[in-house]
């Protein structure tokens, strides 16, 4: 029998921003160009004896070289949902930009995982051109290439099993090796998009995000996260707001802070 475990989204910054800043084309709509919230998160999974880390937030220098802070360090709010940063084993990450990257740093002893195209574009000849440069860190990466000289950095093509019945697959788009992991829940199968669909209007109303790598990959990807969702699997988009509204909310010291999804 597979085992169930449990999800926490940890929500670390929020900003406000315009529809056209957040959906790629927008005026092809002929709608209004209204404000939109942009909420950032983290996640765990845990299980009886698994815990795995879901990207790292954005780091204050992250943060700071584009204008925006915090409502709480990523890093603690995962130490607050009871994982010791330092003592993490696994650290699976859903693509490279500067918000899901950001504080590798503080777990040094993780694994991490993250797919091999994702890194191999990162270090390829164009990384650098500004449309994807702007979403990344140069340190960050670095930090990247240190891991994998230090034989801490786990590449997998197509996807990968981070542990019993949790899948981590590529579907691209967003960047080259973006990647959503699944999740066996006693709520059913929770889908962790990341930005594979940051809102769930981007899947409700077809509609690709304002940053692409691949805009075939990207609408492949809605349709295999829509797949899912008719099967009956739970998605959670990765920047939504409406993630803090639709499931249980944590607790105790993490009280507005984020939302539980299943049970141990």
């Amino acid at each position: 029998m597979t085992e169930n475990y449990e999800v926490l989204a940890l929500r670390y910054a929020s900003r406000m921003t315009v529809r056209s800043e957040v959906y790629l084309n927008h005026h092809l709509y002929g709608e209004p160009d209204e404000p939109v919230q942009m909420d950032y998160y983290v996640w765990v999974i845990r299980g009886h004896d698994t815990t795995i880390v879901v990207d790292s937030g954005y780091s204050l220098e992250g943060g700071r070289n584009r204008a925006r802070g915090h409502l709480e360090h990523p890093t603690t709010l995962v130490r607050r949902a009871g994982v010791d940063p330092s003592a993490a084993q696994l650290l699976a990450i859903t693509h490279a930009h500067y918000d899901h990257i950001g504080n590798l740093v503080d777990y040094p002893n993780a694994r991490i995982v993250i797919s091999g195209s994702e890194f191999a574009f990162w270090n390829g000849p164009t990384a650098d051109r500004i449309l994807f440069h702007h979403s990344v860190e140069d340190a960050e990466l670095q930090h990247l290439r240190t891991l994998q000289e230090a034989g801490r950095l786990d590449r997998f093509h197509g996807s990968t099993a981070l542990a019993p019945g949790i899948e981590m697959t590529e579907v691209g788009g967003h960047t080259h090796g973006q990647s959503i992991i699944t999740v066996p829940t006693t709520e059913g199968m929770v889908v962790l998009a990341s930005d594979a669909a940051h809102y769930l209007e981007e899947l409700d109303r077809d509609r690709p995000f304002v940053i692409v790598d691949d805009l075939d990959r990207m609408y492949r990807g809605f349709d295999h996260l829509r797949s899912l969702a008719r099967d009956g699997a739970i998605v959670v988009p990765g920047h939504d707001p409406c993630v803090m509204h639709e499931h249980t909310p944590l607790e105790g010291d993490l009280e507005g802070w984020g939302i539980r999804i299943g049970t141990l």
